[in-house]
């Protein structure tokens, strides 16, 4: 066994391999955004006791996910409170955040600040190319790596970033490309009311909750199944799921390990077969394009649901996410056009990539109204 050292950190003996240390959020800004929101809705910004709220929004308190998520909104600087804590409560800047009584410059602000600001290695990428363009995701990988973040994790702390960036409007296209803007230009951006009064009692109008979102045969253990409407040869929806899988979903997918498979590649397109079933119960990852609001992909993603494994979900942003699934975690694309689409795409692929590695990090926290069915029935019990 490792002894422990002063701050209690394990200090692994000779031969051992070192605990590596994760020095910035693993969820990216906007959940813990939406669960500071809730915190406020729930308290009227006053401190809320823990089990009361992981209760007003329908998750388990002590569940995996549920703590990585009061830790990364204690990180972000959004709440005071442990995992363990009878307690949570906002700070002044998650206040700010997540209270429509601030001005809106103020609120835009507290966002990068959070954001960005509270960790180390975001503020040190921040700072190095703030004013320019977005560089390439490799030349961020090594850059980060200046800010004490380890090689192996270095590309996860970009996708986080980059999401980061994009939530908190720091990320804009300007002359047909993504630039890093500064915070006075977001702010210049920023219309405030002059007759603006703030009134900081009362709580913000509602809004939407996004919690954070065994083994099969050999094979589908190394499968993401791709879950979209395909269409016949030279429809729209084919030509749409094309695009997606190869310059999106295959890009996300391959650093993982994984094969992308579609329905098409095993069976006859838009027909649910048994072997469709097969990959939907028993691949290591679904990924599920809601696009088009096609039926059979929402029967499909509910057998995924029911099996209780990781799904994640993207849907282009012209159309709406239907009511059933639109509190679980969703990846808007906008493919309006080329103009829109080109600049944009390192940004998707990354963040597909960082859904992907939440679910299969912990692929028991796959989130869905079953799960959380069936966790309050746990707790119930």
């Amino acid at each position: 066994m490792s002894a422990k050292n002063k701050d209690g950190i394990g200090s692994e003996k000779k031969g051992e391999r070192k605990r590596r240390v994760v020095s910035f959020p693993t969820i990216p800004f906007d959940q813990p955004r939406a669960f500071a929101e809730a915190l406020f809705r729930t308290g009227a910004g006053q401190p809320v006791r823990r089990l009361t709220l992981f209760d007003a929004i329908g998750k388990a308190p002590e569940s995996g996910p549920s703590r990585s998520l009061v830790s990364a909104s204690s990180k972000y600087g959004l709440t005071k409170g442990s995992a363990s804590a009878e307690f949570i409560e906002l700070t002044e800047d998650g206040r700010k955040v997540v209270d429509d009584g601030f001005d809106p410059k103020v609120r835009a602000i507290a966002k990068v600040d959070c954001a960005i600001s509270t960790i180390p290695a975001f503020l040190g990428l921040y700072e190095k190319f703030k004013g320019n363009k977005l560089p390439a995701k490799s030349v961020l990988v090594d850059a980060v790596q200046e800010f004490d973040i380890d090689r192996e994790i270095a590309e996860q702390a970009v996708d986080i970033f980059l999401e980061n960036m994009q939530e908190v409007n720091l990320l804009q296209t300007l002359s047909g490309a993504e630039r890093i803007v500064s915070k006075e230009h977001l702010a210049d951006g920023v219309v405030s009311d002059p007759s603006f009064q703030s009134d900081t009692s009362r709580p913000t109008s509602p809004a939407t909750f996004a919690p954070p979102i065994t083994s099969g045969q050999a094979a589908l253990e190394t499968t993401a199944f791709y879950v979209t409407p395909i269409g016949s040869d030279g429809s729209v929806q084919r030509k749409h799921s094309d695009l997606f899988l190869n310059t999106l979903i295959e890009p996300a997918v391959e650093r993982f390990g994984l094969k992308v498979v579609r329905a098409d590649q095993i069976d006859k397109p838009g027909v649910i077969t048994k072997q469709v079933i097969q990959y939907l119960v028993e691949a290591r990852l679904v990924i599920a394009d809601l696009s088009f609001h096609n039926p059979n992909v929402f029967y499909e993603l509910a057998i995924r649901h029911m099996v209780r494994k990781p799904v994640v979900q993207i849907i282009q942003k012209s159309d709406n996410i239907p009511f059933d699934v639109n509190q679980l975690r969703t990846i808007p694309i906008d493919n309006t056009d080329i103009y829109t689409w080109t600049p944009k795409l390192e940004l998707w692929r990354s963040e597909i990539s960082n859904q992907i590695r939440q679910a299969l990090d912990d692929p028991s926290s796959s989130d869905s109204p079953v799960n959380w069915y069936f966790d309050r029935q746990s707790l119930n019990s």
